[in-house]
Order: C-alpha cells, then sequence, then structure tokens
C-alpha cells in the first residue's frame, strides 16, 4: 500500500486557541483535579478552577511586564508543575512559548533566544539565568528574564495585581487556531537547530484525536498520567497538553533518577516515554532477578510472557498449557512488575525511537501494553500510533486520524494533515524544501502494510551503502544491539567500506553489577574493561542478536567497545538523546579505522 488515511474525530475549532482548554475545565469540571505537584515531597491536587486562577495571575504579570501579543517568550526549565503552568500563562497573554532544554549550552540559549526574537525569558535554576545572562549582550530584544527558584512565578502574580480579569481575557482569546502557538527548536543532528512553528491548530489536531482515538485511556475523573519527558522536547509537549484536553489528572517529575519511586507514589494510569525507559525496566528486573538467584525464573518467566503476547496474535488464541504457565507467572512475576510501574496502569506510549518486537510482546505479556507511535517535531509529535484495541506490535501504527501517510518511490514517508507544523521561523528555503508538493517529506524510510500500518526502517540520510554495492539501514540492528543491558549506544559504520562494522557504549549502570557478577576488579570501568575477554563476549551476544534481524550483508562482522558513554556534554548526543552520527565519526575515526584494520 502507498498511501492511507483516517478520518478525523476531532473537529478543529477554527477561532481557538489553547488557553480554551484551561478555561473550560474549570467551567465545566471546576473540583476535577487535572494536575499535582510536589508539595514537601508529597502530591498535591489542583483543581481545574484553582489552576485557571494560577494560570491567569502570571499571565496578567506578562501583560504587566509589556509583552506583547505575538511576543516570544523563552522558557527554560526541567520538568514541573510550574512548566506547564507558565506555558499556559504564556498563551493567555496571547504570546507564543519558545522552550529551551535545561541542559543547552549558551551558545544554544543565544541562538535560540536570538533567533526566535524573544521579548523575554523564563528560567529555572541559577546556572540557567547565569547562561542566559552570559549572552545578554547579544539579545537586544530579551527585556526581562524570571527565575522560578529565586520566586519568579510570585513576582509575576505580584506585578500583575492590577491588572483586570477582562484584560487577560481579552488577551487568551486574541490568538485563533492557524496563529502560533510554539517555536520548537529541533534537536540538531547536523548544523543549527531549525525553529518549527507549530500553531494553536497543530496540538488540537494532534491531542483532540489522540484523546478520541484512545478515549479509554483519557477517562475523566478516573485515569493520570506522569510525565518525565523533557517539555522542551515535542513528545514532552503532547503528554501536557493531551490530559488537559481529556481531562485527565497530569503530574511532572524533573528527571526519571527516582522514576521508581514517583511511578509508586503518583501510581499512574498512563505511561507515556521513550523505549530507553522500558528497556530500563526489563534489564533492572533481570539484573535483580539474577543477583536474588531467581535469574533463570525470570528468563522463563519472559519467555513465556512473549509467548502469550505472540499467540493473542493468532486466529485460535494462547493453549491452555501455556495459559497455565502465564497464570502461574503473572502471581510469581508479572505483577511485581507491573507494581515497579504504579500498579494501577494497563497501557503506555511510547515514542522518539523503536521499542523493538520483544520488548513489546514482553509487556504486552505482562499485562502492560506499549502502544507504539512515531513522530517527528514538524509532526508536533505522534503522526502515526498503535490503537488500543487493534495493536500490532513492530509497527508504529496507523496514521493519526485526519492526516494521511503516503509512502514516496524511493520509500520516503510523506505526511498531510492539519497537525504538520506551518514553517520553519526565518527559514523559508528550509521550509519550502520540507513541504515540497504540500506534503512534508520525514526524511524517513518505511512502508504500509495492507491495513495502514506504517513500518520505519531507517533515514534517508543515514543509509550506508558497502563497497559491494549493499545498502544498509542502521536502525533495525542499532536498536536489536542497544536492547542489552549492558549497551548503552551502538552506532553502525560501513559506508563504502567492505563490510558494516559498529562502535559501542557501555552502560555504567549495568556495567559494576556485570563486573562483581563475573569477577572483575571493583570500580571497573569500560576503560579498564573494554578489551577484557569476558565483555567481548557479552557484547558479541548482542551483536549476534542484532544480526539475527538482517540479512548477512547488512550484519556486524566487527566492532569496537568505547572507553566512555555518549552524552550531550561531549557533544555526541541530541538534547533527545539522537545520535550526532557525524560528531561521533570524527571524534572516533581512529577507532573505525581500527575495525578495517589487517
Amino acid at each position: 500500500m502507498r498511501e492511507f488515511s483516517l478520518p478525523a474525530l476531532y473537529e478543529v475549532p477554527a477561532d481557538g486557541n489553547l488557553t480554551d482548554i484551561v478555561r473550560r475545565n474549570a467551567a465545566q469540571h471546576p473540583d476535577v483535579a487535572v494536575i499535582a505537584r510536589k508539595v514537601g515531597g508529597a502530591w498535591q491536587d489542583v483543581t481545574a478552577r484553582e489552576f485557571l486562577a494560577e494560570v491567569h495571575a502570571a499571565a496578567k504579570g506578562l501583560i504587566a511586564s509589556g509583552v506583547q501579543p505575538g511576543d516570544r517568550v523563552g522558557l527554560m526549565s526541567r520538568t514541573r508543575y510550574e512548566w506547564t503552568l507558565l506555558d499556559f500563562a504564556i498563551w493567555s497573554a496571547g504570546a507564543v512559548t519558545v522552550p529551551v532544554y535545561e541542559t543547552s549550552s549558551p551558545e544554544q540559549v543565544q541562538w535560540i533566544l536570538s533567533d526566535s526574537g524573544a521579548t523575554a525569558c523564563i528560567v529555572e535554576l541559577e546556572n540557567h539565568a547565569a547562561a542566559v545572562e552570559s549572552v545578554r549582550e547579544s539579545l537586544p530584544a530579551l527585556k526581562h528574564v524570571w527565575q522560578i527558584e529565586a520566586g519568579g512565578v510570585e513576582e509575576l502574580g505580584r506585578l500583575g495585581q492590577d491588572v483586570s480579569d477582562e484584560t487577560v481575557e481579552e488577551r487568551s482569546s486574541l490568538a485563533k487556531a492557524d496563529d502560533p502557538a510554539t517555536i520548537v527548536y529541533t534537536s540538531g543532528t547536523t548544523g543549527r537547530p531549525k525553529g518549527c512553528v507549530l500553531t494553536h491548530r497543530s496540538f488540537f489536531a494532534e491531542c483532540g484525536n489522540i484523546v478520541e482515538r484512545l478515549r479509554p485511556l483519557f477517562r475523566t475523573g478516573e485515569c493520570s498520567v506522569l510525565l518525565f519527558l523533557p517539555l522542551a522536547h515535542v513528545f514532552g509537549r503532547l503528554v501536557q497538553i493531551a490530559p488537559m484536553m481529556a481531562p485527565i489528572k497530569l503530574g511532572c517529575v524533573p528527571d526519571i533518577k527516582h522514576l521508581t519511586d514517583e511511578l509508586a507514589a503518583f501510581r499512574p494510569t498512563l505511561v507515556l516515554g521513550v523505549p530507553r525507559v522500558f528497556e530500563k525496566v526489563y534489564n533492572s528486573a533481570r539484573a535483580k532477578a539474577q543477583a536474588d538467584g531467581k535469574g533463570a525464573i525470570f528468563d522463563k518467566a519472559a519467555d513465556t510472557a512473549i509467548a502469550y503476547s505472540k499467540a493473542l496474535d493468532s486466529a485460535s488464541g494462547p493453549a491452555f498449557g501455556l495459559k497455565v504457565k502465564h497464570k502461574v507467572f503473572d502471581r510469581l512475576v508479572y505483577s511485581k512488575l507491573r507494581a515497579v510501574l504504579g500498579g494501577r496502569g494497563e497501557y503506555a506510549i511510547s515514542g522518539g525511537a523503536p521499542l523493538g518486537e520483544r520488548l513489546g510482546h514482553f509487556f504486552r505479556g505482562i499485562g502492560f501494553t506499549v502502544l507504539e507511535g512515531y513522530g517527528l517535531t514538524e509532526s508536533c509529535a505522534a503522526t502515526a500510533f498503535n490503537p488500543w484495541d487493534r495493536q500490532k506490535i513492530g509497527t508504529v501504527g496507523q496514521p493519526l486520524p485526519g492526516s494521511v501517510i503516503r509512502i514516496a518511490d524511493d520509500g520516503e514517508v510523506l505526511l498531510h494533515g492539519e497537525h504538520l507544523f506551518k514553517e520553519y521561523w526565518n527559514n523559508p528555503g528550509a521550509t519550502a524544501e520540507a513541504l515540497a508538493d504540500g506534503w512534508f517529506h520525514t526524511g524517513d524510510i518505511g512502508t504500509l502494510d495492507e491495513d495502514g500500518y506504517l513500518r520505519i526502517t531507517g533515514r534517508k540520510k543515514e543509509i550506508i551503502v558497502t563497497a559491494g554495492g549493499k545498502n544498509v539501514a542502521p536502525a533495525v540492528i542499532e536498536d536489536r544491539i542497544r536492547a542489552h543491558a549492558l549497551v548503552a549506544e551502538c552506532m553502525v559504520v560501513g559506508d563504502g567500506r567492505p563490510f558494516v562494522g559498529a562502535l559501542v557504549t557501555i552502560d555504567e549502570e549495568f556495567l559494576g553489577r556485570w563486573a562483581s557478577e563475573h569477577g572483575k576488579p571493583a570500580g571497573a570501568t569500560a576503560a579498564s574493561l573494554k578489551d577484557d575477554p569476558d565483555l567481548v563476549a557479552a557484547i558479541q551476544t548482542a551483536v549476534d542478536d542484532g544480526n539475527a534481524a538482517v540479512s548477512k550483508a547488512e550484519s556486524v562482522r566487527k566492532f569496537r567497545i568505547l572507553s566512555s558513554q555518549f552524552s550531550e556534554e561531549s557533544g555526541h548526543l541530541t538534547p533527545s538523546l539522537k545520535l550526532k552520527r557525524n560528531v561521533v565519526a570524527k571524534d572516533y575515526a581512529a577507532e573505525i579505522e581500527a575495525i578495517y584494520a589487517k
């Protein structure tokens, strides 16, 4: 199939904007908890009426400070209650939110605030304020900077005391559906990030159709979602706005270091994350079972879960014996894993990178279905996702209702729909190229099956052509190798080379546990063990598993273990944790050459 579409389930209000959501919630569900915040280490509910009042108080402060309709306001913070509050406050002042990753360097901060022409910026921490201050001389349009941890939200409340309710209501109503809501700067795997202009229509079409298609997961007064993704990333914004549209309760946490504790305390019914989160849950549970001498039991339980999930897709369903084994392991293993995820949830949504079929079947088999989706900043997050009632594991699902997916002659995935971005800010050339012929050209390669389910098989620009002329899409094998507990990152190489090779980094979190179990010195690092025969053999099993998913010509023949992990700080990952392949290839040119040395 070359093209597939689904009818829209939600009609975008032509004269509305995203502030309508919080005003509607306060009018229709005034006493329903729509968001929660951490106070003194405990979760505290905020009702729809209370949230609207706080949004308007902050918006009044922005208006009093001179923020004008259409002005761009930077927002640099970790994921927390105030991020959501200020996002809606900026819109309620008639302005446009410009997210900045809280890990951004001063140079990156300067580019985003300068390119967007931001007139104000709200930061979270002292080091964020310092980063802005260090480049402020090159930001002539920037008039105000507030810091959340220094009482910035309270200051906005005081500044806006003399602004009338009528004024903020008037400002809230100014923007229409096709006006910009936010400018989200892409992570920038190459070159400077481009500012994607996403309109109020984009978010309405995106979130409205997702909520309607997944309605059982968005039951008002019953369901909740815990947000731990960065809100500077468009997927995080989806996780913020969709619950507000439903509405269901939203909780925000700044990082995933203590995610297990937060899941247990908040007990969400829905989890939205990236594959690495679900890989960590699986790998941590398996490592703990092995440490307790129950590794064999866990592996049998995992195999049973996967077999059970696969049997669900067959006409006859799971056999009687498999059902019995599944029930036993549910009591011994699966129920404990579900408890780690909060104990109330049955579904999760995964995006940002491929999940992998084995992991998809494992989670569905334990009673926690992970619905995989796919999207880009330019598509306002998800442009395809698996429906809750007709999942196809291994695919990223069907198109967002109201949108179209087309496969071009060269295999590129093309998109059309109301959810797409309006333009690249200040970059008409890039806009024209990306939206040629009225379709957004994703740069991804994929296929559609007979039911309109999409599979992503690679990136056009990342296709490797070996010396023998074989085209290799790195994503398939990299994702399989990366699923191993010891592997942090994997980058396939081989362009113009006689065979495919790989660079592998070691997950330091699991290395310590593995080292103690294998009699290695205490405090051993990837650098000290990279040539260790046992570690090399362990990584070889991961590579063998990856090779099983591809043809012989595409398989990894040789690999090199690197001394350190790729990170955003090292310049090898974007803020959304995508590999900067050209930077890795340049910095590790010697390691790549060593793969092909005779």
